[in-house]
C-alpha cells in the first residue's frame, strides 16, 4: 500500500469517526434513549438482588453488566446494520465509489462509536453506582482498563464482520438482528456471573466478546468478583485477543466477498435476494 493510499484511509477513518464523535452528540434527546432507558431493566434486576439480601456486589455486577449493553446496542445498531441503512437510502454507492478501502470506512465507525459509547458506559455505570451504593475494590486498574479496550476492540471487531454479514443477507438482516439481542443479553450474562450457566454452555457464549470481558472486569471490581470467575482474568484477556484477530479477519474475508459480489454479478446480496 502506497503512502498516498495510507494517507486516504486514514483521512477516511477520521471522517466516519467524526460523525460517530460529534454528529451523534448533537442531538440530546438521544441521552435519553441511550442512557435512562437502560436503567429500567438494571433497576429491576437490582431491586430483585436487594430484596433476596444479597451482597451488595451482586448488585454491582448488575449495573456494570447493564452499563455494557451500551456496547452491544451500538455494535448491533451502529455496526452491524450501517451498511445495510446506508443501501437502503442510497449512500452506499458512495462508499463504493471513494478512494479507500471499505474497511476503513468500518474501522472509522468503530473508532466514532468506542469513543461516545465509552462515556456512555462510565454515565451509566456511574448513575447506577449512586443510585445502589456500590462499592468498588478495584485489584488493578491497569488490567481493568486493558480488558475494557479489548472487549471494546473485539466487540467492534465482531460487528465489522457482521456489517458485512447483514448485507451480503439483505433484509433477513432485521429479522438476524431481532434473533441476536435478546439471547445474546442471556448467555453473556449481562444481569448474573456467567459462571451459572455452567461451562459448556459458558464457552460457547465466550464466542460473544462482552462476556469473557464482564467476567473479567467484575473480577477485578469486585471483591465478589474472583470467586463467581468463569476463567482466570490472563486467560480471558489472552482469549480477547484472539476473538479480535479471528473476527477481523472475518470482517476482511466477508468485505472481499463483497467486492466480488459486486464487481462480477453487479449485485451486494445473495442469488435469493
Amino acid at each position: 500500500m502506497s503512502s498516498d493510499e495510507i494517507v486516504k484511509n486514514l483521512r477516511g477513518i477520521w471522517a466516519r469517526a467524526y460523525v460517530r464523535i460529534i454528529g451523534v452528540n448533537r442531538e440530546p434527546s438521544w441521552l435519553i434513549f441511550e442512557l435512562f432507558f437502560p436503567l429500567l431493566p438494571i433497576c429491576a434486576f437490582a431491586f430483585v438482588y436487594k430484596s433476596m439480601n444479597a451482597p451488595t456486589d451482586y448488585l454491582g455486577f448488575v449495573i456494570l453488566g447493564g452499563a455494557m449493553t451500551a456496547i452491544w446496542m451500538n455494535v448491533l445498531w451502529g455496526m452491524a446494520a450501517q451498511f445495510f441503512w446506508e443501501r437502503e437510502s442510497g449512500n452506499l454507492t458512495l462508499y463504493m465509489l471513494c478512494p479507500m478501502s471499505t474497511m476503513a470506512v468500518l474501522i472509522g465507525m468503530a473508532f466514532g462509536s468506542a469513543f461516545s459509547t465509552f462515556f456512555r458506559v462510565i454515565i451509566t455505570f456511574l448513575i447506577g453506582k449512586f443510585l445502589f451504593g456500590v462499592t468498588l475494590h478495584v485489584a488493578s486498574y491497569f488490567w481493568l482498563f486493558v480488558t475494557f479496550i479489548l472487549t471494546i476492540a473485539a466487540v467492534f471487531s465482531l460487528g465489522m464482520m457482521m456489517a458485512s454479514f447483514f448485507l451480503i443477507y439483505g433484509r433477513d438482516a432485521w429479522n438476524i438482528l431481532t434473533v441476536f439481542m435478546e439471547p445474546v443479553f442471556f448467555m453473556s450474562g449481562f444481569y448474573f456471573p456467567v459462571k451459572t450457566l455452567g461451562y459448556p454452555l459458558g464457552a460457547l457464549a465466550s464466542l460473544i466478546p462482552i462476556t469473557l470481558g464482564l467476567d473479567s472486569m467484575r473480577q477485578l471490581a469486585f471483591a465478589l468478583g474472583p470467586e463467581t470467575a468463569f476463567l482466570p482474568v490472563k486467560t480471558e484477556v489472552a482469549i480477547l485477543v484472539v476473538l479480535t484477530v479471528v473476527y477481523l479477519a472475518g470482517a476482511k474475508y466477508l468485505l472481499n466477498k463483497l467486492e466480488y459480489l459486486g464487481r462480477r454479478e453487479g449485485r451486494l446480496t445473495l442469488r435469493w435476494q
